[in-house]
């Protein structure tokens, strides 16, 4: 399988299957153009209940699978919101990776998408994502959305990361994922942060976002028409 990255505000990743048998998965709707030769096929990808655990992951409980006929067929998937889109090695993290809801866009189906647990209440609670995240593990590449534009850190053992909640995308398995207080009242009252930090202890890689969709549309929500100006 080979694919190129294509368009800028709001990207797509084009795959070109070098075989037949050759298939990518993606959540329901998730593809935006196809060729000839290629056959589509929906299901709960490892049974109903991992459908359902996607479906609070911020995943659709259906997959749909893409099966390649014949060598040099092609298929394309789009982000959703402007961004980015991060081709994901998984031979780079053979313990797995932590995503946010709904960063995965496609993968090749020997990827394995799941649901993980937050494992402290407070990470759950405070932490932008809720309790429930994604892992993937297994081989092949993966693809993952972006909001605005990608940064990634390689943090050495004990080295700490603090992040504005919700501009985390993904971390690898076995790093220490906290949440902690913003220090100091005048801070709280007037930084504009919010009361909470995201903070990741290496060693191991970091990807993160430079804008958090629910950020962009508190703030476009300021000047859309409601009934008090109408």
């Amino acid at each position: 399988m080979k694919f190129r990255l294509v368009g800028t505000t709001v990207p797509a990743v084009e795959v070109f299957y070098d075989q037949a048998g050759e298939e990518m998965i993606t959540q329901s709707g998730g593809m935006s153009w196809m060729s000839d030769g290629i056959d589509m096929t929906s299901d709960t990808n490892g049974g109903v209940m991992a459908g359902l655990g996607r479906m609070f992951a911020g995943e659709s409980m259906f997959m749909a699978r893409y099966r390649a006929l014949r060598p040099g067929a092609t298929i394309a998937f789009a982000s959703k919101v402007p961004g980015s889109i991060v081709p994901v090695k998984m031979k780079d993290h053979p313990r797995g990776l932590i995503c946010q809801k709904g960063s995965f866009l496609c993968s090749q189906s020997t990827v394995n998408l799941e649901v993980t647990f937050s494992r402290k209440f407070s990470s759950g609670l405070f932490g932008g994502e809720g309790f429930i995240l994604q892992k993937l593990t297994g081989t092949g590449t993966a693809f993952l959305e972006v909001d605005g534009d990608v940064v990634e850190k390689e943090l050495k053992p004990g080295e700490v990361i603090k992040v504005d909640t919700g501009n985390v995308v993904a971390f690898q398995e076995g790093m220490s994922y906290e949440i902690e207080t913003v220090s100091g009242f005048k801070n709280i009252l007037f930084g504009g942060e919010g009361l909470f930090l995201t903070r990741i202890t290496g060693p191991g890689k970091v990807i993160l976002q430079t804008q958090n969709i629910k950020d962009f549309a508190g703030v476009l929500s300021r000047y859309m028409p409601s009934r008090n100006n109408m």
